[in-house]
């Protein structure tokens, strides 16, 4: 293990004394990473129309497939096309982080299965160790296949054999880009409810890497199951699991997680898609374990309104800004740099109120799971004039000024207001106090 990792793992122990799931908020080691999955990295004429809109909206990591066929073309022959170079300068330009997902198999090496045998671990490995080589100090994450579990993720030796594989790249990476973070997994829903990723952490895979990646969809769950809400509740078990498993908080990388915006079954408008990408991410914000959400995905992959694959993007195909978008880019800087210091008293079952805070300003972040309600809202101390807010339902606005005066009684310390939430979050400004620990 590197000194790095093993730092790392200590501070971890050190910062979480327990595992209740309404704990409060700790400090957290790294700054949450707001990322999004894409595909131009194999684009040959890849535009840097989707890296700039990428950074105006917030993102700071792209997340994209390295994959080994397309450096192994010829037997034994590892080469890494120039457009490959291109995509990183436009990326690098734009300040954003990649993360790259090693994998997928090749043709020449036990006909592109996984690599189980010996001699495909060995073929993957010099795969693994001529990325590390070729893009060193250029990629902040590396991802250990994608969805290994989708093929089998029952059996035990299946799971057994992809810790292997964890294990050499982690060290082949951690030996050619020590600088650079590890993590895989990738594992997706049905993985985490057959135990796959339980699996993953009682054989020791958190010795070789810093997070577990996980996928957990949940659009396809049915009425009342598929929203944000039951998905952080669901998730809040998982996070409360597999630490208990390990014995110490596992680091989680949401490397994949959207819903898909399309006229099929298990699809939402895209009205709806901007409300629930809004309250997901506040949402994460609320487990501490959980370090990064990347949207997937950046674009739409194709123009179908009722083929699922191509309405999950956060752009449509020919890079036109949906009502998700808008969304992050209004939220991105709440998620980056305000902490998450608790629930709200009063949230009901239909009501959710999480306050936000940083050195200079409290937030309060409040949305309706179901029908449009009033509810009264506190300052963090004594407020003066019309309340402040972002409605995510309108984020082109801003933060704005409405007709709401805040209501002080000259004998309190604080001053209320009454709000109205609806499903759209709504960012309200409670002052400028220093926020409680």
């Amino acid at each position: 293990m590197s000194t790095r990792l093993r730092y790392r793992r200590l501070a971890l122990v050190a910062a979480l004394s327990g595992f209740a799931l309404n704990a409060p908020a700790k400090p957290m080691e790294e700054p949450f990473i707001i990322g999004v999955a894409s595909h131009d990295l194999h684009l040959r004429d890849s535009r840097n129309q989707g890296n700039l809109l990428s950074r105006e909206a917030g993102i700071e990591s792209v997340r994209t497939d390295a994959h080994w066929a397309f450096l192994e073309r010829n037997r034994d022959r590892l080469k890494v096309e120039p457009h490959w170079h291109r995509y990183l300068a436009g990326t690098e330009a734009q300040g954003l982080d990649s993360l790259f997902i090693l994998g997928y198999g090749n043709s020449f090496h036990g006909d592109g299965q996984k690599p189980r045998s010996e001699p495909v671990r060995a073929a993957f490995n010099r795969y693994v160790a001529f990325v590390a080589q070729q893009f060193r100090g250029r990629i902040k994450h590396y991802e250990v296949w994608n969805e290994w579990d989708v093929e089998n993720p029952t059996d035990p030796q299946f799971t057994q054999d992809y810790a292997r594989l964890i294990a050499d790249a982690a060290g082949i990476i951690r030996q050619h880009d020590p600088d650079a973070n590890v993590l895989a997994g990738a594992v997706t829903t049905h993985g985490i409810e057959s135990g796959f990723a339980l699996r993953l952490i009682e054989a020791g895979v958190m010795q070789s890497i810093d997070g577990l990646s996980l996928h957990p969809y949940v659009h396809c769950r049915g009425r009342g199951k598929n929203t944000p809400e039951a998905w952080i509740e669901w998730l809040a078990k998982i996070d409360l699991e597999l630490s208990r498993a390990a014995g110490e908080p596992v680091p989680l990388y949401l490397t994949e997680m959207s819903w898909p915006a399309y006229q099929g079954s298990c699809g939402i408008d895209e009205r709806l898609q901007a409300a629930y990408l809004a309250r997901s991410f506040f949402l994460a914000r609320t487990l501490p374990n959980v370090r990064g959400y990347w949207w997937y995905d950046l674009r739409n992959d194709g123009t179908d309104k009722r083929e699922r694959e191509h309405n999950f993007g956060l752009l449509r195909q020919d890079y036109s800004l949906k009502p998700a978008y808008s969304v992050l880019k209004a939220i991105s800087p709440i998620i980056q740099n305000y902490q998450f210091l608790g629930h709200a008293g009063e949230a009901g079952q239909n009501t959710v109120l999480l306050h936000f805070g940083n050195a200079d300003e409290q937030l309060l972040v409040g949305w309706s799971t179901d029908q449009a309600r009033s509810v009264s809202i506190e300052s963090a101390g004594r407020a003066t004039g019309k309340l402040e807010w972002i409605d995510t339902a309108t984020p082109d606005n801003g933060r704005t000024r409405g007709d709401t005066v805040w209501e002080c009684p000259a004998t309190a310390s604080n001053c209320t207001a009454n709000v109205e939430l609806n499903g759209f979050p709504k960012i309200f400004s409670l002052g400028n106090s220093t926020p409680k620990p």
